[in-house]
């Protein structure tokens, strides 16, 4: 699903005009946007937490040079379905 599939089914859902849905859509992302900014995390009830994970610095080998690396730390953001979404993807329920 895309973009503009995700504001056309929220458009048929609301009721809505898809200005009006896209417009509450693009909302949510810059809001979502913000907090992740800030380092806070969105847990969303029936699907799942988004939360900013720092990931420490690490060394890689280059498996053809056997040149050794170092990846700096990095910040990335990581989703964590809650467990029946998960049990439904698994079995390929329908909600």
């Amino acid at each position: 699903m895309n973009n503009k599939e995700i504001i056309a089914s929220l458009a048929k859902r609301t009721g809505c005009k898809a200005s009006k849905a896209q417009n509450m859509m693009n909302t949510l992302i810059a809001a979502m946007g913000d907090s992740f900014l800030e380092g806070d995390a969105i847990q969303i009830n029936n699907l799942g937490s988004f939360e900013v994970k720092k990931k420490l610095e690490r060394i890689i080998t280059n498996p053809s040079t056997g040149q050794r690396m170092l990846v700096p730390p990095k910040l990335v953001l990581t989703f964590k379905p809650i467990p029946s979404l998960k049990d439904k993807i698994k079995k390929g329920e329908k909600q």
